[in-house]
């Protein structure tokens, strides 16, 4: 075994990760049926977000009987645009998207597609804005689910951006949940290399940013208990085949990210939200103190 996988594999690291997995089951606050209940809109930057983060949950709604909506803000053009031409790409993952919404539970028109360039939601802000506050007017949802701020990714947070400017735009008073994806690349929960490729040190950054994994367990305390239906969720994620099966050589996939540690991050037993309130333009947090 080399130096690199002595890191990623250490039994520091598997005990510093059990302990941030019992901190969360411990701290955190289960979801209640009503919670389950509540209509919702998800926004997912990319094709995959939405089930990778909240597939669980949008499972567990729909068997309460909520109404859910998922908007897809990009078009899915450039995740392996040197292997496959751009339109082509972007309409594979537009049919997987959908295919992965209905194994969720939902039906094709649930599903809306904003077709923002990929990679380039921060530069189209005042498209993204007007089109979540279009689904927002149109639905007025009692909560909505959202990439996290911190989540690295320029289009997650964009889309954070853009769709909380959408809800004080409408006025409307909503429970946000927001998720972790690129947030979870952190020690420990995924492992570090020893070399200083550039990812590795953007994941050392991460780690050290927000105290190796306990920034994740204090502020994503709300928990959605997802053992009963991850099955489930990993034949959703399935249909996103351009990102779970190798297409090409050279194609890359989820699974190839930090030796399968980023994927292993989306099916423990809870799916992870920070979860507020905004009302009257205000972020209002659970127990109703305006921050």
């Amino acid at each position: 075994m080399n130096g690199d996988l002595i890191v990623m594999r250490s039994p520091l690291r598997i005990c510093a990760r059990g302990f941030c997995r019992w901190l969360l089951s411990r701290t955190g606050r289960p979801c209640g049926r009503e919670d389950l209940q509540l209509p919702a809109v998800v926004f997912s930057p990319h094709f995959d977000d939405e089930t990778l983060a909240c597939g669980g949950t949008i499972l567990k709604k729909k068997a309460a009987g909520a109404d859910v909506k998922i908007v897809f803000m990009t078009d899915g053009s450039r995740s392996h645009r040197n292997l496959m031409p751009a339109d082509q790409l972007s309409k594979l993952r537009m049919q997987e998207g959908v295919a992965a919404s209905i194994a969720l539970g939902l039906r094709k028109d649930d599903v809306y597609l904003l077709k923002l360039e990929e990679g380039k939601v921060g530069k189209q802000q005042d498209a993204a804005v007007a089109g979540a506050f279009d689904l927002l007017s149109k639905h007025k949802p009692a909560e909505i689910y959202i990439p996290c701020g911190r989540d690295v990714h320029p289009d997650h947070v964009a889309t954070n951006r853009a769709v909380l400017a959408a809800v004080r735009q409408c006025g409307l008073d909503v429970v946000v949940n927001e998720y972790p994806v690129w947030f979870w690349r952190q020690w420990p929960w995924v492992g570090v290399r020893v070399n200083m490729r550039r990812q590795t040190r953007e994941i050392w950054k991460t780690s050290f940013r927000s105290r190796c994994g306990l920034q994740l367990v204090r502020d994503f305390r709300h928990l959605v208990c997802i053992r009963d239906v991850l099955d489930r969720k990993r034949a959703a994620l399935n249909r996103h085949r351009s990102q779970m099966t190798r297409l090409a050589q050279g194609w890359a996939i989820l699974r190839d990210m930090d030796q399968g540690d980023f994927l292993d991050c989306f099916f423990q037993d809870h799916e992870v939200f920070r979860r507020y309130r905004v009302a009257g333009g205000q972020m209002v947090d659970s127990l109703g103190a305006v921050q």
